[in-house]
């Protein structure tokens, strides 16, 4: 086991790296992304780095699977599905509904087998069918917020390289064999985005592609609650973990929903959007979501060891530190635009 804990994430990290210096040298032949209207970007990138993510972390997976329920049934043909559909929207735009529909397929495929694992009383037939549906919209929201917050340079690789180490410590730390078997996988992950973090972080040659970010959306959630089914960590762990991600994209799509927005429409109206357009910029925003990113990423870990009964007030904490900064990134871009909020319609 202390062997695998090395090997799979030095494997995932050679094959990562090998990637990108071919991905590099392929650039033009690579799709890209143009900048539009609501891109935080002034120039075309290409967006193939989530390609050089997965060389690295599927070897290792299978050479080192996480022994999660359902074993590689229960999470990878749901990954590839979403992979796949994810890289035709890279180069050609996947309409909105089947593009759900693949999500919401994988989502529940996952959710089904995490399900049967879930401790209930008596037969917990209706219970399971709730749980299965709970996880299920997780996972499939999880996937598109993900992708929605990879708008900054470095930002959804770092929210990946820390998320995914968490995982990857929070299960070495398990004293049983079965909970600590999965560690390796995560901290292969968390290895296989350093070398596209190295050409994403500011200013960034390579973006991540729907094939990166909508499948490590996919696998935090089904990853995290996987954990939980597996007695590695309670419920909160995961959500707190990722709180800089889960957070601004909900409470983003939530005030769109209440001003009555366009849901499918692109926009510049997350928290870290605006923070960069403020005059953070890349580099400003990113050194502010990763302090966020490793503030609840320690204080989960922490909690996780010393104290797993501090877990729903560690998270209810920091879920309060996340809304003063979200508050206070609206002050001063009310201030800055000086007009209320108020419907794009």
């Amino acid at each position: 086991m202390n062997q695998a804990l090395f090997a799979a994430p030095a494997l995932a990290l050679l094959l990562s790296a090998a990637a990108i210096g071919i991905l590099r040298r392929s650039a033009p032949a690579l799709p890209a992304d143009v900048p539009n209207p609501r891109s935080l970007h002034g120039v075309p990138v290409p967006r193939a780095g989530g390609y050089a993510v997965w060389a690295g972390f599927l070897p290792a997976a299978l050479a080192f699977p996480p022994a999660y329920p359902g074993g590689l049934l229960g999470w990878l043909p749901a990954f590839t599905a979403v992979a796949i559909v994810s890289a035709r929207d890279d180069v050609g735009e996947v309409r909105v509904a089947p593009r759900l529909l693949v999500h919401a397929g994988a989502a529940l495929w996952t959710a089904a087998w995490l399900a049967h694992a879930w401790p209930l009383p008596g037969d917990g037939t209706l219970a399971r069918a709730f749980v299965t549906l709970v996880v299920a919209l997780a996972i499939a929201w999880s996937s598109n917020l993900y992708n929605f917050m990879d708008g900054n340079d470095g930002l959804a690789a770092s929210m990946g390289t820390i998320g995914f180490a968490a995982f990857g410590i929070a299960h070495a730390m398990n004293a049983e064999a079965a909970r600590a078997a999965s560690a390796p996988a995560c901290l292969a992950l968390a290895a296989a985005i350093v070398p596209f973090l190295a050409v994403n972080r500011p200013r960034a040659s390579m973006f991540l592609g729907d094939v990166g970010a909508v499948p490590l959306g996919f696998l935090a959630a089904a990853f995290g609650a996987s954990g939980v089914a597996s007695g590695a960590w309670p419920p909160w762990f995961p959500l707190l973990v990722f709180l800089p991600f889960i957070a601004d994209a909900t409470l983003t799509l939530a005030r769109r929903a209440w001003r009555g927005d366009r849901l499918v429409e692109g926009h510049r109206g997350h928290f870290y959007q605006r923070l960069h357009q403020l005059g953070a910029g890349h580099a400003g925003t990113l050194a502010v979501y990763v302090a966020t990113m490793l503030g609840t990423a320690v204080t989960a870990l922490m909690c996780r060891d010393r104290a797993p009964a501090a877990g729903w007030w560690a998270l209810a904490a920091w879920t309060a530190v996340v809304c003063m900064l979200f508050a206070t990134i609206d002050y001063h871009w009310r201030k800055k635009t000086n007009i209320p909020e108020k419907s794009s319609r």
